[in-house]
């Protein structure tokens, strides 16, 4: 089909004609022709998709900025499969003031009928959970699922009483006014922001004070000082732009995550993230979704602050002020302020996905850092490392480590013994075990596991020479690894990575370093403690 170099929208279809993918060009022939290039230089996401498209149509537009319409009201009406498609699942948050005696404090996000007292809605779950839980504190609440006061005496206060984050009614001691009074006193916090609530407290504080109540003023004082102490930490993300929401991508291959944070008045009102399985490459990811979060909400901030320009970022704008009725501008920052709020959206999607993987922020920064030094399609998650070890070519061995998300596996960690020659060949034998290793794959691929598994990355102990030797084997069995080497300086330490290309400095980058160090201690300690072994059974032996 000879497509023409105009702006306009796609539509992919299967065998089925079902539409499975719909997208926007501001040059139809360039765009679609990608798709259709080689193949090696796509994402799987995009290698599936391409794999199950027959055939596909498009409509020619006047302009970007009308495809990029089209496109939108398109994938609202067909929600293709290969889209970003969001859920405007997001609904409306409560304060709860349970219906007993003593009454309680929470956060909801329905409202039940159950004749508790009900303040909202709220269209911030976030702000709404994070007021609670910072009144309860501040007025030292219990949290528990104690009821008072049937409860009382039975049992120890729990460790909120102990450092001093609730005043423990389950103790008997407390009296019913007192605790009532500190409930009404949380609910005009809840009710009037800080600011207010500050205001009543020195009143009733110095109230106090002038009838003799001394007693009574103090722990006021202290509610007072609690508060100013929660709006401190509040200074930490207040920001200069009042109106703005700030957005982030994050990718390790196999999944992304889109966090966004609302600011409004200058501190953070609202925060959530969107996980997107098989992502694209991040600038056609970040125009799906501005389009895609946008279009189901009708609160469009002045300001949109992300991480990366799209490529139709005039387009964008436009569409944005459209359905805003204002100006709207969207701004990449790469220093300052606006950074650092950048680059803190950005830690909380790589955190999102570490927590959906099991595994911390610093493991999944690490690892992406690595990523992104080698020029890797995806996260390493299973790193198999190697070395080998001899004393003058006698008891000739190598061992097999093992990292997977980050951490030592150490139930898939190998020994082997070189059979295929005698003497001292670092090279021949960093081969024989890798050749032997993927015959194992070859044989055992179907399981998935052990052997059956192909890793994310190979590090070799040692520099070119181990790569050079080694990269036969990868093409003999036509395995695509990632390959590298781990060079050490006169001392023995870690200097560098090496592959095919050259040496790749890691010395400036502390994670990746310390990574690279302990990774290789351990293979070299792995390797030579087997050689270690067999050495003392041959001289029991002789």
């Amino acid at each position: 089909m000879a497509l023409p170099l105009s702006p306009g929208v796609y539509i992919m279809h299967d065998k089925n004609k079902k539409i499975i993918y719909i997208g926007k060009a501001k040059a139809l022939k360039n765009r679609v022709s990608q798709y259709f290039g080689s193949q090696n230089n796509h994402p799987e996401k995009v290698r599936r998709m391409v794999e199950n498209v027959d055939y596909f149509e498009y409509i020619i537009c006047d302009s970007e900025f009308e495809a990029l319409i089209l496109e939108c009201s398109l994938i609202k009406q067909h929600t293709p499969k290969y889209n970003i498609l969001l859920k405007d699942d997001k609904g409306y948050s409560y304060i709860r003031v349970s219906p007993d005696k003593w009454r309680k404090i929470t956060y909801e996000l329905q409202k039940r009928d159950d004749d508790a007292l009900y303040i909202g809605p709220y269209k911030s779950s976030f702000y709404v959970k994070q007021s609670v839980e910072e009144a309860n504190k501040i007025f030292k609440l219990p949290t528990c699922n104690r009821k008072f006061p049937d409860d009382f005496g039975k049992s120890r206060p729990c460790l909120n009483y102990h450092i001093k984050q609730c005043m423990a009614p389950c103790r008997g001691k407390l009296s019913f006014e007192e605790y009532d009074e500190s409930v009404n006193q949380a609910l005009d916090f809840l009710k009037g922001g800080s600011a207010e609530s500050l205001k009543l407290l020195t009143a009733e504080m110095e109230k106090a004070s002038d009838e003799l109540e001394f007693e009574k003023a103090a722990k006021i004082r202290d509610k007072i000082i609690a508060i100013k102490k929660m709006s401190d930490k509040q200074k930490v993300v207040a920001v200069s732009v009042p109106d703005q929401d700030v957005i982030a991508y994050f990718s390790d291959g196999d999944r992304g995550c889109f966090e966004v944070f609302r600011f409004e008045g200058g501190r953070l009102s609202d925060h959530e993230h969107f996980i997107i399985n098989n992502p694209m490459d991040g600038e056609e990811e970040m125009t799906q979704f501005l389009t895609s979060y946008y279009s189901m909400r009708r609160d469009i901030p002045r300001n949109l602050t992300l991480d990366r320009l799209p490529g139709d970022v005039e387009s964008l704008e436009k569409w944005l002020s459209e359905k805003r009725g204002r100006r709207v501008y969207i701004t990449a920052p790469q220093r300052g302020e606006q950074a650092r709020l950048v680059s803190m959206c950005k830690n909380n999607a790589a955190e999102a996905l570490a927590q959906l993987k099991g595994r911390t922020s610093r493991e999944y920064s690490v690892l992406e850092e690595l990523r992104e030094i080698l020029g890797l399609e995806k996260i390493p998650e299973y790193i198999e490392s190697y070395d080998i070890s001899n004393l003058a070519g006698t008891e000739n061995v190598a061992g097999m480590i093992v990292y997977e998300n980050g951490k030592p596996l150490k139930s898939a960690y190998k020994k082997f013994k070189i059979k295929s020659f005698e003497g001292q060949d670092d090279y021949a034998s960093i081969a024989e075990v890798l050749d032997r290793r993927f015959t194992e794959y070859r044989e055992n691929k179907d399981s998935g596991e052990g052997f059956g598994r192909l890793p994310d990355l190979i590090l070799l102990d040692g520099g070119q020479g181990q790569v050079a030797a080694v990269l036969p084997i990868l093409r003999k069995h036509k395995v695509e690894v990632p390959l590298f080497g781990m060079v050490k300086d006169g001392s023995h330490r870690t200097r560098a990575i090496t592959g095919s290309g050259g040496e790749i400095s890691i010395s400036s980058r502390r994670a990746v370093f310390t990574f690279i160090s302990k990774m290789q201690d351990e293979v070299h300690r792995f390797a030579i403690g087997y050689h270690h072994s067999r050495r003392k059974k041959a001289v029991f032996r002789s």
